[in-house]
């Protein structure tokens, strides 16, 4: 039988988040990356509430949550911090963290910034922040040219997205490891299109790649030395353009003190090219680990 899902705004550290809860037993973060919202996980997340209680948010910035103004609101710190205040507001002090993407990035920060809230790590198809910018490779350059189109000053970026934001944003889910937008489950692509149209939801995109060369690289800097020790599960794309420039797993050998890696078949989005698969690396993984 198909787990309640429980769906609503949380009013938490000065924003509004959207989430949706269901499931029961050890609860799951689940959070989604650029140009995307919660809808990304509908297919996992209902895999996982067999056994565990799974929420989803969308970030500050994304989907229904709240749009803030300036460069700085829109840092992994700031965002990591709202999603740490829901689990808080929905009774979760200990829980499992998983990201994709902006996602990923949001939960690293989070599992350096709160580590005893924090009983798990997964990474999805990302490699550190601070080593991308700082060891930048041009064939890296050009696949994720985005990150410094929409890093320029605004308004120049958001001006040029708003002429055809399905045309832009589009190209981004269809770039970095081949997806066709048949791989994307027509309601999440959907919920994707209703929050990339938005004006607001474009300028706080724009700030949140601004965010990462501004406030993110600085914040990454100082923890270098620093380790993630809960067990952490680092998942890639197979065909992706990360897996494609880098051994992902070898980026994260030292930032992550109890690490395992695995490839899932697909590129940059292989969530929603491949849900089940992805489910059951997740599954795999969390079901290992100690009771929260």
């Amino acid at each position: 039988m198909a787990a309640a899902v429980d769906s609503g705004i949380a009013e938490v550290n000065g924003q509004s988040i959207a989430y949706t809860c269901q499931g029961s037993g050890p609860a799951v973060l689940l959070l989604h990356g650029f140009p995307q919202t919660q809808a990304m996980w509908r297919e996992v997340a209902s895999k996982l509430a067999q056994s565990f209680t799974v929420v989803t948010a969308d970030l500050r910035g994304y989907g229904h949550s709240s749009k803030p103004e300036g460069v700085e609101a829109m840092s992994f710190r700031k965002i990591g911090a709202d999603q740490l205040a829901l689990m808080r507001w929905l009774g979760h002090k200990r829980f499992h963290l998983v990201g994709h993407d902006r996602g990923a990035r949001t939960a690293h920060r989070m599992a350096l910034d709160s580590p005893a809230s924090v009983a798990s790590l997964t990474l999805m198809d990302i490699i550190p922040t601070h080593l991308l910018l700082s060891d930048l490779r041009q064939e890296v350059a050009r696949a994720y040219y985005h990150w410094f189109f929409l890093a320029q000053p605004a308004p120049f970026p958001e001006e040029m997205i708003a002429a055809d934001p399905d045309r832009y944003f589009e190209s981004c889910l269809l770039g970095w490891g081949g997806a066709t937008l048949e791989d994307f489950p027509p309601e999440a692509l959907s919920a994707y299109r209703q929050s990339w149209r938005n004006p607001a939801c474009i300028h706080t995109m724009c700030n949140d790649y601004r965010a990462a060369i501004d406030v993110d690289f600085a914040h990454d800097a100082e923890d270098l030395d620093r380790q993630v020790t809960c067990p952490a599960l680092v998942l890639y794309g197979a065909t992706g353009a990360m897996a494609k420039h880098y051994d992902v797993e070898a980026t994260w050998a030292s930032r992550l003190a109890d690490m395992r890696a695995e490839a899932i078949p697909g590129g940059h989005f292989f969530v929603d090219q491949h849900p089940e698969q992805t489910a059951d690396a997740l599954f795999a993984f969390l079901k290992e680990l100690p009771e929260l």
